[in-house]
């Protein structure tokens, strides 16, 4: 009979309460399954355990403080064009137009501070987390998961979730290329799968990095079709595709036509950032990610 592993971590006190983090292996999907540290080239890669098991801590105390929380909705800007920030820009290369933390406008929420609702100060991206601490008319005073403070946000840009139970996590390491899933178990979190991954690479004005980030499972497609570069011709599609942040999914490895083969793993996996700003899996992996973590309750946290 295997023995189960178990990291425990002692995390920072919180007034009196001291959180004790466990980890346990416990996969439920186990194809593809990488090591804590592996071999890449003439170096290694990790799973950064220390770091995970931080932003699981820090989850806990956001979840801990919020009465209710939202999601921030501008998928395919359907809720409008927000204005241009107070801190935005505007690359002369290709004409996006972004604030000074490198959030686009594109599909972007504004940020309001109390004092000055009439220009954004910054922008929040499609797909994340926010505890909702008040409204007020059409607006709700937000506090996100991602970064400090509290902001004033117009209504129609949140599709607000209630209580919320986030007992399925899904982390993105964009520095080694992998994934974790975590499930909340009563006594420890359990790992569910280890995985290599393809991050997007930023490479304007069709390539984006994967952003960092906490987010939720908004949506899925079991196919979710893709254009040409440039054009409104369809390109192909990818399997599997659970979407956290306005174009960026987990999927699995996508077809191109006129190949119709779907297929199960590609070489490219665990090498470098190369996607457009999904998150590349392998097909089988997608399918247990679409599978297992539900929408609006599932979270995507990307890091590096």
């Amino acid at each position: 009979m295997k023995k189960k592993l178990i990291w425990i971590f002692i995390l920072p006190v919180i007034g009196w309460l001291t959180i004790s983090v466990k980890l346990e292996k416990s996969l439920l999907y186990d194809r593809h399954t990488l090591k804590d540290t592996y071999k890449y080239g003439k170096g290694k890669r990790e799973f950064q355990w220390n770091k995970i098991k931080n932003k699981i801590d820090s989850l806990i105390v956001f979840e801990n403080k919020a009465k209710e929380f939202g999601v921030l909705n501008n998928y395919r800007n359907r809720n409008g064009w927000v204005p241009v920030a107070d801190s935005a820009h505007q690359n002369i290369h290709y004409r996006e137009t972004q604030d000074k933390y490198g959030v686009r406008r594109n599909q972007a929420i504004p940020f309001y501070r109390r004092e000055n609702l009439t220009v954004p100060e910054r922008y929040g991206r499609d797909g994340m987390l926010v505890s909702v601490i008040s409204d007020s008319a059409d607006y709700l005073l937000v506090s996100p998961a991602t970064f400090k403070g509290e902001w004033i946000v117009p209504a129609k840009y949140v599709n607000r979730l209630g209580g919320g139970d986030f007992r399925k996590l899904v982390f993105v390491d964009r520095t080694n290329q992998n994934a974790v899933t975590l499930e909340r178990g009563d006594t420890t979190w359990l790992i569910r799968s280890m995985n290599p991954i393809t991050s997007g690479v930023k490479r304007p004005p069709f390539y984006w990095e994967t952003p960092v980030g906490i987010y939720v499972v908004i949506g899925k497609l079991e196919k979710m079709f893709y254009l040409q570069d440039g054009k409104n011709e369809l390109a192909g599609y990818a399997p599997w595709a659970s979407r956290f942040s306005g174009g960026a999914y987990l999927h699995g490895i996508a077809l191109t036509y006129p190949n119709k083969t779907v297929y199960e793993y590609s070489w490219s996996l665990g090498t470098i950032p190369r996607s457009h700003m999904c998150v590349r899996n392998a097909t089988s992996h997608a399918k247990f990610i679409f599978d297992w973590a539900s929408i609006g309750k599932a979270l995507v946290i990307v890091f590096d």
